[in-house]
């Protein structure tokens, strides 16, 4: 009896059935969710209390950001999953979804937007933070040869130009029109070897086991869902084919959300390790690399298991 009420006690307030009802399908944050319900900080913070404290939600800080969203297991899980079907009928609460669905549109307007903006000094802002650290030069030390590669967020094309060495074709993909058209000047002379493909990196332009390797170069951190992403690039790769991952490390430079439109302030090894495990990679190499602002990058090589 006293685990249950504090449960049944959470859920017996309209602004709170409201947040369990976005945050049990979004991960928002607390400024998002003020927005969503027109409530102030306070008080939209008072209802986040109880709900986590019943075991409703879960609640994750990224440097000076906290963000919320429903648990993935456990008896909070059961309950949202046995009470979920009620509440999702209410008609009444398909406006509060509706704004939450937007404001993940803005995060990924922004982020195109900005990528867009800032692609002509793309390389050399990657140098101002990676310093004399040869990333590109570790990837394809750590990528066999193969017959079709992918780079997903492949930018401007620096690590593509790197992949020729190793693959008989090349695929890149980023979601700037500004970085491929980039990209593509850069790579002129190998074109019939290449393709450069537009898209979301958690709906890859690739069909199913089209890649025998794949590599995800400094983008995770960019991504508003990088398991959901992990798990599309599991899909896109052969059974059997690597993944060369590159991100930073967890830190908590906050300048890094401005001046690189970060999303994540990096992750820890045993976080990154977990959402492999869960898009079905095995890990089967990982290393630390220091490079400039106190930042360390972690350069990780997992197989597709499935």
């Amino acid at each position: 009896m006293s685990t249950i009420l504090p449960v049944f006690k959470a859920l017996a307030d309209e602004t709170r059935l409201r947040l369990l009802h976005v945050l049990n399908r979004y991960e928002l944050s607390v400024n998002e969710l003020v927005t969503i319900l027109e409530m102030g900080q306070s008080r939209v913070s008072r209802h986040l209390k109880i709900l986590t404290g019943a075991g409703l939600l879960t609640s994750r800080r990224d440097g000076l950001w906290v963000f919320y969203s429903a648990p993935t297991e456990g008896e909070g899980r059961e309950f949202i999953d046995a009470v979920a079907p009620f509440i999702d009928s209410d008609e009444t609460l398909d406006s509060d979804m509706e704004m939450a669905a937007t404001i993940i549109e803005e995060r990924v307007r922004k982020t195109k937007q900005f990528f867009n903006a800032i692609a002509e000094d793309w390389d050399q802002l990657n140098r101002e933070v990676i310093g004399e650290f040869d990333l590109p030069g570790a990837i394809i030390e750590r990528m066999p040869r193969c017959k079709v590669a992918v780079d997903l967020g492949c930018g401007t094309g620096t690590l593509l130009e790197r992949m020729l060495e190793r693959s008989l074709n090349i695929i890149g993909v980023d979601g700037s029109p500004r970085m491929l058209e980039l990209a593509k000047r850069r790579l002129v002379e190998d074109e019939d070897r290449i393709s450069l493909r537009i898209g979301d990196l958690e709906h890859l332009p690739l069909r199913d086991g089209e890649a025998d390797f794949a590599t995800i170069n400094m983008v995770l951190h960019h991504l508003s869902h990088p398991g959901k992403s992990l798990k599309e690039i599991r899909r896109v790769l052969r059974k059997g084919g690597l993944l060369v991952l590159a991100d930073f490390d967890k830190h908590d430079n906050e300048k890094m959300r401005a001046d690189y439109g970060d999303r994540w302030l990096g992750f820890d090894m045993t976080n990154l390790a977990l959402k492999l495990t869960e898009a079905g990679f095995a890990l089967r190499q990982s290393t630390l690399h220091p490079v400039r602002n106190g930042l360390t990058i972690h350069l990780i090589v997992a197989e597709n298991t499935q």
